[in-house]
Order: structure tokens, then C-alpha cells, then sequence
């Protein structure tokens, strides 16, 4: 389990644009909420909102590793790797501070929440769920590995990428129950 630098940077910059509803798997809004501002100045001569989503649905498909290649590095102040997508590199070089602060802060909760975590045993959850299908299916577990990449969503919830992971709400794990939900079925796949 871990959390992500460029997947914390793309939310931002979805949610401030107003990118509503792109991206897939489609991921709730980023929490705390980031504000919008319109990106019609930035994107209008190089085919606006609509050049912009999808060139920000491209590069979140190579972040996530469902596009062919890697994604472009983030290189400010001119992210010359994304010249090929000049609506998002014009939003880059506009919000990238904000961005980047913006995630600084996130991975930093993160990094006191997962501490918080390990301290009081709340990750034993995965291990209980591997040892409920052991027993339900009579063997040893085979071997396997589940990443998870949590992110600060409004909406609790987890989506299963093939073939191993994970991307889910890190308030997910607040609430056992509904945490079991989405991953029981993933680990009963893996196991």
C-alpha cells in the first residue's frame, strides 16, 4: 500500500479544470477539494476543453499502465515531453506549483496516517482476509502480490485494475466492512 506523486498531481489538475467525469476507472473527487478555475484561457488555441481531456485521459492511462508507453516526466517549467499534448502542457506550466504543493501535503498525511496504521495493527485486515480463503479453500495461499495506491477521494470506495491492483480511497480502510467488500473479492481471485 502506498500512494502516488503523479496520480496525486493528475487528480489536481483533473479537479481544477473541471474535468468532470474523465478518466477511467472514473475516480470521485479529490479530498480536500481543489479549486476549479477555468482552463479556456490556457487550452481555447489549442482545441480547449475538449483537446484537454483527452490529453489528460491519455496521460492518466499511462500513469495507471493501461496506455502503451510511460508516461512523459514532469520536467517544469516548460514540460517539453508533453509537447505532443499542448492543452495539458499549458495547464502544467500554469498549476504545476499548485499541484505539487497540493500533493506535498497529501503525501505527508498519508505518511502520519500510515504510521498511525502500522502502530495499531489496522493493516492486519489484509492478512485476515489471505487467511479466511486459505481456510475456505483448505490450502496455502499462492503466491501473489496486490499493490495498492490510495489517494484522498471523497468516495470511499476501490477499484480493481488487472492484473494485480488496486486503486482505492484512503478512507476506505476507516470502515472494515465496506473495506472487505472491494478487497475480499480481489484476494479470493488472487488467492
Amino acid at each position: 500500500m502506498d500512494i502516488s506523486a503523479p496520480l496525486l498531481i493528475a487528480l489536481y489538475l483533473r479537479d481544477a479544470s473541471g474535468l468532470n467525469g474523465a478518466g477511467v476507472p472514473l475516480l470521485s473527487a479529490v479530498h480536500p477539494q481543489v479549486k476549479a478555475v477555468e482552463p479556456y484561457q490556457l487550452t481555447h488555441q489549442v482545441g480547449g476543453m475538449e483537446s484537454l481531456r483527452f490529453e489528460w485521459e491519455q496521460w492518466w492511462a499511462q500513469l495507471l499502465g493501461n496506455f502503451p508507453g510511460g508516461p512523459p516526466e514532469l520536467v517544469p517549467p516548460d514540460f517539453n515531453e508533453f509537447a505532443g499534448n499542448p492543452a495539458l502542457q499549458r495547464v502544467l506550466q500554469a498549476h504545476f506549483g499548485a499541484a505539487l504543493n497540493w500533493s506535498r501535503e497529501r503525501i505527508a498525511e498519508y505518511r502520519q496516517l500510515a504510521s498511525r496504521r502500522e502502530t495499531m495493527g489496522e493493516l492486519k485486515i489484509l492478512a485476515q482476509l489471505v487467511q479466511d480463503r486459505e481456510l475456505e479453500l483448505g490450502r496455502n495461499a499462492r503466491d501473489f502480490t496486490l499493490s495498492i495506491v490510495e489517494l484522498p477521494l471523497f468516495e470511499p470506495r476501490a477499484w480493481f485494475m488487472e492484473p494485480n491492483r488496486l486503486v482505492m480511497s484512503q478512507s476506505l480502510l476507516d470502515d472494515p466492512e465496506i473495506f472487505r467488500s472491494y478487497v475480499q473479492p480481489v484476494v479470493e481471485m488472487l488467492v
